[in-house]
């Protein structure tokens, strides 16, 4: 009777999760479907699922008319760069404050992730009025910026629960061996720490990748990313729902790969030291 239990309690999580899977990914699956319709056929009602002549004409059109490798290329750059940045600040504020707390520490890193409560817009003019006069408008030095200190609390907070995982001890006797602050970081740590960094990496890059507050106010052509390319999609003679479904797929399709090339690495990183 218990083993039955256990294994209809088992089966009912099962499917559960994939239901809860299902329904997450519905919506992509939906806009994909899109991208392959006709215009006409994307706003029809009742909406055909499967039953519809598939087309690769919203895509030829989205890359005849777009520059999508100038937007693809400047989302690499202001993402990656922003993450990398996150993470060079990140990592030895996150090794300070774990190794070498003070009564204040807490307090800290409550501080930091308390501006991710703040809404964008808030500190939008501001923002703009520093960034126009700095000359930073429509720049990738300045989406890097902005995208940067969006993720350094999150990275830090991320960052600093892995450290403290790390037991002293192996620190110390590192120190003890005659290492270094440098070597004992680089040479000791972040070895120890690699699921962590990476999850924190991977996470930093999906979340600047998918931002699209900050690009659509700081820039407009020339450093423009791919959120900014699917915006263009809306436009005063109307939503164009194929093309922008085509567009949309094209804007997720890297980071969505990489996501499932490194899915067990993430989930690694963000389980790391859950369990003992």
């Amino acid at each position: 009777m218990a083993r039955t239990a256990k294994t209809r309690h088992k089966v009912l999580m099962t499917a559960a999760a994939w239901l809860s899977g299902l329904l997450i990914f519905f919506p992509i699956l939906w806009m994909l479907l899109t991208s392959f319709k006709t215009e006409l056929r994307a706003v029809s009602t009742p909406p055909s699922f499967l039953l519809f002549h598939w087309t690769l004409e919203n895509y030829a059109s989205v890359l005849q008319r777009s520059a999508y490798l100038h937007y693809a290329l400047n989302s690499v750059i202001t993402a990656g760069g922003s993450t990398l940045i996150a993470l060079l600040l990140g990592v030895p504020a996150a090794w300070s404050m774990a190794f070498s707390a003070t009564a204040r520490t807490r307090s800290i890193l409550l501080w930091m992730l308390s501006t991710k409560m703040m809404p964008p817009v808030a500190v939008l003019v501001p923002i703009y009025l520093i960034y126009r006069d700095l000359g930073l408008l429509d720049s990738k030095a300045g989406l890097v910026l902005i995208l940067c200190l969006g993720n350094l609390p999150l990275a830090i907070w991320m960052l600093f629960s892995y450290f403290k995982e790390i037991p002293k001890d192996i620190l110390e006797a590192a120190r003890v061996d005659g290492a270094g602050v440098g070597r004992e970081l680089i040479h000791v740590l972040l070895p120890m720490a690699l699921p962590g960094l990476a999850s924190t990496s991977l996470l930093s890059l999906i979340l600047a990748w998918n931002e699209s507050f900050w690009t659509l106010n700081l820039s407009t052509s020339s450093a423009a990313p791919l959120t900014t390319f699917i915006a263009s999609y809306s436009s005063p003679e109307g939503l164009f729902w194929a093309k922008l479904s085509a567009a949309s797929t094209l804007a997720i399709a890297p980071i969505l790969v990489l996501g499932w090339l490194s899915q067990r690495q993430l989930v690694r990183g963000l389980t790391f030291g859950a369990v003992k």
